[in-house]
Formats: structure tokens, C-alpha cells, sequence
């Protein structure tokens, strides 16, 4: 009989930095983020590190290579990270830390038409973070019209 594991499938987003031990200071001031590995590399930036907040984990590197970011058409590149929050509450605060650590605003805090609370900022190398309420994949509560 084979066995299968019923613990739910992880996701961890994978982030190149030009400046990557600034953008960890970085995400740890503005998003709260707690580094829990880092590894120099031998010019003075990141071989690899992990950071956490919450359940939530991401890694990040030097992009010694200069990849290209997702250009923006409009206020957004239409991609990127969503960080799921306790409340209306925590987002407002992470939004209201992220800007005085200098992101740069795509959409101010608020109620969506599928019952989410959500803000975006792009951050110091312009990588764009969504931070929510809604789970994804969980029913949504509440009446949507979609007309």
C-alpha cells in the first residue's frame, strides 16, 4: 500500500539582486522580513540566502548576470509576489513601512470586488509585491458582480 503525504505544497519565489546585501537589509525593514541563512560569495555580495516572515519563505542572490526585470506596461508589469496577511490591519502596516523604506506605490491599500484587501509597491530593484487577505485557492465569501 503506498502512503501519500498529505502536507500541502510549498512555493518558494527565488529573487536576483544587483545589490543583494542591501535588498535583504531591505526586506527586512520594509516587509519584515527575517534573514535565516545567508552565504557571501567572494566579490561581497549573496551566494544564496533565506528569508522568512511568517510561513512565508524566499531566496535571494547576487544577479551578478544583470538579468532583465518584467518591463511595466501601465502603473504594473502584471507580475509578481503575493504575501497573504492576517488583516486589513497588518497590511496597512506593512504598506505604511514599506513606503518610508522608500517602495514605490502601484496601488494604495484597498477592498477589492472579490472580497480581498490588497496593496502593491515595488521595491528598491523593482521586483512588485502584493500584500493581501485573500488565500488563494480558499472559497471567497461574499457576493462578486461581475457585470
Amino acid at each position: 500500500m503506498t502512503q501519500l503525504n498529505e502536507q500541502t505544497a510549498t512555493l518558494h519565489a527565488y529573487f536576483g539582486y544587483r545589490d543583494a546585501p542591501a535588498a535583504l537589509r531591505w526586506l527586512e525593514k520594509a516587509f519584515g522580513f527575517v534573514t535565516t541563512l545567508e552565504f557571501p560569495d567572494d566579490n561581497g555580495g549573496v551566494m544564496h540566502a533565506e528569508l522568512r516572515r511568517g510561513d512565508a519563505a524566499i531566496m535571494v542572490f547576487s544577479d551578478d548576470e544583470g538579468y532583465e526585470r518584467a518591463p511595466r506596461k501601465g502603473p504594473t508589469c502584471g507580475q509578481g509576489t503575493y504575501l497573504v496577511l492576517a488583516s486589513p490591519a497588518e497590511a496597512d502596516e506593512v504598506f505604511a513601512a514599506a513606503v518610508a523604506a522608500g517602495a514605490e506605490v502601484i496601488w494604495e491599500p484597498t477592498d477589492t470586488e472579490w472580497g480581498n484587501y490588497r496593496c502593491r509597491v515595488a521595491d528598491i530593484e523593482g521586483y512588485e509585491w502584493t500584500f493581501g487577505v485573500h488565500r488563494p485557492g480558499e472559497p471567497v465569501s461574499g457576493e462578486w458582480d461581475q457585470d
